[in-house]
C-alpha cells in the first residue's frame, strides 16, 4: 500500500487527526511501524498508538513504542524527568498487558547517539504526536529530513482536532462558534481502539541499552543526566495515568459539582489539577470530557468550557501561530500601547535569580512565585496576576514575555504546554481587548495589581497552602561546608521549604573562595575567577551580573612557558564583586550557618545523624551532606561504614601554597595574571586589578605549583612566602623589594577530581551524601556550584515516594 492509501483506509475518527510531515509515493517497506511516544504517554484512548496500529495491521507488521528522554529540551530539570519517568513506569506496564513491544532510552553519559534516526530508517512509517511547541515542531521536521520514510504527526490532545479547526482563532467565543456543534461526535461513549494483531516486537539489536522501567532507580538514574539538578521533584503530584486517574476521580466526586463556584478561588481545592498529566497525554481528555460530562449541573457546564473550548483554543493558536512564544503573538493593538508606555518609571527592574527565587519582596506575588517554585504549579486566577506584574519590573514587553515564558515552563509542571502560552500571552493581551483609562507601563492592557488581587483573596489561607511541606514529617538536613558547593546544595533544599543548617570550620563563607582582608586590603587566597561554560550555571551568573554581583575581569592575561611571556586573549573571567567569597555570602543569605564549628564526629542516633563537635551534640539530622575535601570527608565517613568513606579514600587531591603581598608602590609589569607552566609558580594575579578592589595597596595572590607545595608542605610559611617572593620577581623581571605585606596560607586540599561522570555521590541507605568541585571535570566554582545542585537534586528525588 501505498502511504495516501494507508491514510485514507484509517477510521475517519484517526483521519482528520494525521498530518504527514515527510512523506514518500511508493510502496511502504520495512521491518516495523515506529511510535515516537512524547506526550501522548498512554496506552488507551491514544489516536497516535491506534494509528500506528491500524498501519500495523494493514501492512502485517508489528508496532515498536520507542520513547526516548532527552537532556535537550528546554527546562530539563529534575521536576519534568521525573515525571515523565514516572509516567513511563505505567505506559509501559500498559503496553505490556495489551502485548504492545516497548523500549525507553533515557540520554545521559554513555547513552547519547541518533538512535531515533537508527530505528526510523528501518520503519516503514514514523508515528509521533502534533504537540505544537518547540522544540518538539523542529525535531519532528528534522527527523522526517533525515530518513527516507514517511513521517506522521497525530493530533493526541486536542478534542477537536487541530486541522479540523483549521486556523487560530482571536477570541473563545468565536471558536466556540465554528467548532463546538462537532463535540458531541468527537467525544464517543466508548472510544474505538484497535486491535492488536502482531505479537509484541522489540528489535533484538537496539542501538541502545533500554532502560529496565519495572526496576529502575529514578533518582539514580536521573542524576546521571545533564539537566538542572536545581528544580525538584514534586512529590504531591506523581507522574503516570494512575496517578492522573485517581486525582481526577476525587475531582469528580467531590470537586466537580463545586467546579463553577469554587473554581476561582486559589485557597479552596476547586480545581482539578489535571494540567501536568494532559499535557503529557498520561490521561485521556477525550475520557476527562465523557466523565465531566456525565455529572451535569453548573460545575460539569464549567469544566467542559475550560476543557473543550479554552483548551483547544490555545492548542489550535499554537499550530497556527509559529511564533506564539515571541511578542509577534501579541495582538497589535497591545504591542503598540506597550512600546508607548516604555518610557514610563519602574519601582525596579529585576533580575532573573529575584524573581525566580520570589524574593521581590510583593507578597502576592512571591507567594505565587514559591508555589510555582516548590509545589510546581500555579492556580489560573493567580498566573494571571502573576504574568502581568512582570511589565512593572521589566524594561519592555520582550523581557517581560521571556521572563514570564522561562519561569512558568522551568517550575510548572505542565510548561511548555500550549495552555501555557495562552495563560502567559493573555497577560499581555492576547484573547483581550484595549481597557480605559489607560494606564503607566500597562497602557491599555488590562491591569491586575498585586495590592488589589490581594484584597480579593485570602492571603494567610493562600500563604499556609503555599507553605506546606514538600515532604511529610519535613526531613532536616546538615551541611558540612559552607564553600560554593555546600552553600549551593544548602540554598537550593532551602527553596524547596526543607530545614537545612550549614557547618562550616572557619569564619566565614567560601571554602577555596575565602576572601582575607587585612590592612584595608582583600585578597582572594583561592579560586581566582569564574568561567562561566555550562548552560545551567549562566542562567544564575547573569542574574548575579545584574545585581553587580559579578563583574568581568578585564585584565591582562599571559601564560608563561618554555617560549616565555604570551599573551591570552579571548577567555572571559568573572570575579564577585568586592571580593570571590562575597558570592557563597549572598547565597547564604536567610540560611543558618553555623561558622568557627568544626564537625568531628558523625554519630548514629536511632535512624538520624548526630554531628559532633568533640563531644558536644549539635544537632540531630534525617540527612548530612558532606561539602568538603574527599580526605576530610572520608576521615568522617570511615566510622559509619557507608561505601562512600572507600570512594572518596581513592581522590588524591594535592596541596598548594598561596602567598599574599602588598604594595604601596606599584609593581611594573604588563600582566595582571600569568598562568606558569614550570618553576616554583603556577600562578600569580594582580589582586587588585580586579574590580571593586580598590585599596591602598597593589595588591598580588602568589600560587606554588601542586608539586612544589608538596615538596614544602612542612616550611614555615616565611620561608615560603620569601622562596615564593623570589620567583615573583624573577617572573615579572624586577628588581626584588620587601613587600609592605605579607602572608602565606596554606591550602591542604586544593585539587583533585575523581574519574566519575557523576556530579555528587549519596548513600541514601544511610542518609550521606557527598558534593564537591573535586567531583567534576573542571574543579573550579562553576563546577562546585552545578556539584551542589547534584547533590541537592539527589536529596529531593530520594526523599520522594517511591512506587
Amino acid at each position: 500500500m501505498t502511504e495516501a492509501e494507508l491514510i485514507e483506509s484509517l477510521p475517519s475518527l484517526l483521519r482528520e487527526r494525521v498530518e504527514p510531515v515527510g512523506s514518500t509515493h511508493g510502496p511502504l517497506g520495512g521491518e516495523f511501524v515506529l511510535y515516537w511516544m512524547r506526550t501522548g504517554m498512554r496506552a488507551h484512548e491514544n489516536p497516535a498508538l491506534d494509528v500506528a496500529l491500524s498501519v500495523g495491521n494493514s501492512l502485517g507488521i508489528p508496532v515498536f513504542v520507542y520513547q526516548g528522554l532527552s537532556e535537550r529540551y528546554p527546562y530539563a530539570s529534575d521536576r519534568h524527568h521525573t515525571f515523565i519517568l514516572q509516567g513511563a513506569r505505567d505506559v509501559a506496564a500498559e503496553l505490556g498487558e495489551r502485548g504492545i513491544g516497548y523500549a525507553l532510552h533515557v540520554e545521559r553519559p554513555g547513552h547519547r547517539g541518533p538512535h531515533l534516526e537508527t530505528l526510523g530508517n528501518r520503519a516503514a512509517v514514523v508515528i509521533t504526536e502534533d504537540m505544537p511547541v518547540e522544540p518538539l515542531v523542529t525535531w519532528t521536521f528534522a527527523l522526517a529530513g533525515s530518513i527516507g520514510v514517511p513521517v506522521w504527526q497525530v493530533d493526541t490532545a486536542a478534542v477537536c482536532p487541530m486541522l479540523k479547526a483549521g486556523r487560530a482563532f482571536q477570541s473563545a467565543t468565536e471558536f466556540k462558534d465554528t467548532v463546538g456543534s462537532s463535540y458531541s461526535e468527537l467525544v464517543p461513549d466508548i472510544w474505538p481502539e484497535v486491535e492488536v494483531e502482531s505479537p509484541a516486537f522489540v528489535p533484538d539489536d537496539l542501538p541502545f541499552a533500554p532502560v529496565h522501567i519495572e526496576s529502575m532507580d529514578v533518582p539514580a538514574l536521573i542524576a546521571l543526566c545533564r539537566i538542572d539538578h536545581g528544580v525538584g521533584p514534586v512529590p504531591e503530584t506523581r507522574g503516570g495515568s494512575k496517578a492522573g486517574y485517581a486525582r481526577w476521580e476525587r475531582f469528580v466526586s467531590s470537586g466537580l459539582p463545586t467546579y463553577a463556584k469554587k473554581r476561582d478561588n486559589p485557597v479552596a481545592d476547586g480545581v482539578s489539577r489535571m494540567s501536568a498529566y494532559l499535557h503529557y497525554g498520561q490521561v485521556s481528555p477525550f475520557r476527562l470530557a465523557r466523565e465531566a460530562g456525565r455529572g451535569g449541573g453548573p460545575g460539569a457546564s464549567k469544566f467542559l468550557s475550560e476543557l473543550l473550548v479554552w483548551r483547544d483554543l490555545s492548542y489550535s493558536f499554537c499550530k497556527f501561530v509559529p511564533h506564539h512564544g515571541s511578542v509577534d503573538a501579541v495582538p497589535e493593538w497591545a504591542r503598540g500601547t506597550l512600546k508607548e508606555h516604555e518610557g514610563d518609571p519602574r519601582e525596579q527592574i529585576l533580575d532573573w535569580e529575584t524573581l525566580a527565587r520570589a524574593s521581590t519582596g510583593d507578597d502576592l506575588w512571591d507567594l505565587s512565585q514559591r508555589s510555582l517554585l516548590v509545589h510546581g504549579e500555579l492556580h489560573h486566577n493567580l498566573r494571571m496576576t502573576w504574568g502581568k506584574a512582570l511589565l512593572k519590573w521589566t524594561p519592555n514587553l520582550a523581557a517581560a514575555l521571556d521572563l514570564a515564558i522561562d519561569l512558568n515552563h522551568r517550575f510548572a509542571l505542565d510548561g511548555r504546554d500550549p495552555c501555557s502560552y495562552q495563560g502567559i500571552l493573555w497577560c499581555f493581551g492576547l484573547f483581550d481587548h484595549p481597557h480605559q483609562p489607560e494606564r503607566e507601563i500597562n497602557g491599555t492592557v488590562r491591569s491586575r495589581d498585586t495590592r488589589w488581587q490581594a484584597t480579593m483573596v485570602d492571603v494567610p489561607g493562600y500563604r499556609r497552602l503555599v507553605s506546606r511541606p514538600l515532604f511529610e514529617p519535613p526531613p532536616t538536613v546538615a551541611v558540612v561546608g559552607a564553600g560554593m558547593a555546600g552553600i549551593t546544595c544548602a540554598r537550593t533544599l532551602a527553596d524547596h521549604g526543607l530545614g537545612v543548617r550549614v557547618f562550616e570550620k572557619a569564619r566565614g563563607h567560601g571554602g577555596r573562595m575565602a576572601t582575607r582582608r587585612t590592612e584595608g586590603a582583600r585578597f582572594d587566597m583561592g579560586a581566582q575567577f569564574i568561567e562561566v561554560r555550562d548552560s545551567r550555571f549562566k542562567l544564575h551568573a547573569d542574574a548575579w551580573r545584574h545585581q553587580g554581583l559579578l563583574a568581568p575581569w578585564e585584565g591582562r592575561f599571559a601564560t608563561r612557558g618554555p617560549a616565555g611571556l604570551e599573551a591570552v586573549e579571548g577567555r572571559v573571567r568573572y570575579v564577585p564583586v568586592p571580593g570571590m567569597s562575597q558570592l557563597c555570602s549572598h547565597l547564604a543569605g536567610g540560611l543558618d550557618v553555623a561558622t568557627e564549628t568544626r564537625i568531628t564526629e558523625l554519630r548514629r542516633s536511632g535512624e538520624m545523624w548526630a554531628l559532633m563537635a568533640g563531644e558536644e551534640v549539635l544537632g540531630e539530622f534525617d540527612r548530612v551532606i558532606l561539602a568538603i575535601p574527599a580526605p576530610q570527608a572520608a576521615e568522617l565517613l570511615n566510622p559509619t561504614g557507608s561505601h562512600l568513606a572507600t570512594s572518596a579514600e581513592e581522590i588524591e587531591m594535592s596541596p598548594c601554597w598561596s602567598v599574599m603581598l602588598g604594595f604601596s608602590e606599584p609593581v611594573a609589569f604588563e600582566f595582571d595574571a600569568v598562568q606558569v607552566q614550570r618553576g616554583p609558580l603556577a600562578w600569580v594575579s594582580r589582586d587588585s586589578s580586579k574590580p571593586g578592589r580598590e585599596a591602598p595597596l597593589e595588591t598580588w595572590v602568589l600560587h606554588a605549583s601542586a608539586s612544589w607545595s608538596e615538596i614544602h608542605f612542612d616550611d614555615e610559611v616565611e620561608g615560603v612566602a620569601s622562596s615564593l617572593l623570589e620567583s615573583f620577581f624573577d617572573l615579572v623581571g624586577s628588581a626584588p623589594r620587601e613587600p609592605d605585606v605579607a602572608f602565606g596560607h596554606r591550602w591542604a586540599f586544593s585539587r583533585g577530581m575523581a574519574s566519575t561522570s557523576e556530579f555528587a555521590w549519596q548513600d541514601e541507605a544511610m542518609g550521606l551524601g557527598v558534593c564537591g568541585d573535586w567531583l567534576t571535570a573542571g574543579g573550579d566554582v562553576e563546577g562546585a556550584y552545578l556539584s551542589g545542585r547534584s547533590m541537592a537534586g539527589l536529596v529531593l528525588g530520594d526523599l520522594a515516594p517511591r512506587p
